[in-house]
């Protein structure tokens, strides 16, 4: 199971602090996980300027320029946002379960370590 996914609210918890220019205490939703990299993508956070050529449409408009854009982060430099402190937490997974038509079903679940509430992301 794995700690991070897409749309958990997370904190970046290395680098620079954002006083010097870095990213360091920001928070945000992620956007994407890529597991080969062992990265993440995060809104708001390691933002980089791409310059992309000029050119036209069919219809006149003009596409292009200096866009920004979220580069990947390590994973290891983020930390899940504990639901109830709002602070970073490590996560846990328990066992729990859920009742369907009658029928009990085991389930796994995240659960942040510090206060013991369930992590439910948001896709």
């Amino acid at each position: 199971m794995a700690s991070i996914k897409k749309g958990d609210l997370v904190v970046v918890i290395a680098g620079a602090r954002e006083s010097r220019g870095g990213d360091r205490g920001k928070t945000g939703r992620v956007i994407e996980v890529l597991r080969e990299q062992n990265r993440v993508i995060v809104e708001g956070v390691n933002l980089v300027t791409k310059h992309i050529k000029v050119g036209q449409t069919n219809r006149g408009t003009r596409t292009g320029g200096i866009e920004t854009h979220e580069a990947p982060i390590h994973v290891s430099n983020v930390a899940l946002v504990d639901p109830e402190s709002k602070k970073p937490t490590r996560v846990r997974a328990e066992v729990k379960t859920v009742e369907k038509n009658g029928v009990s079903i085991p389930q796994k679940v995240r659960v942040a370590t510090k206060s013991g509430k369930e992590i439910k992301s948001n896709d």
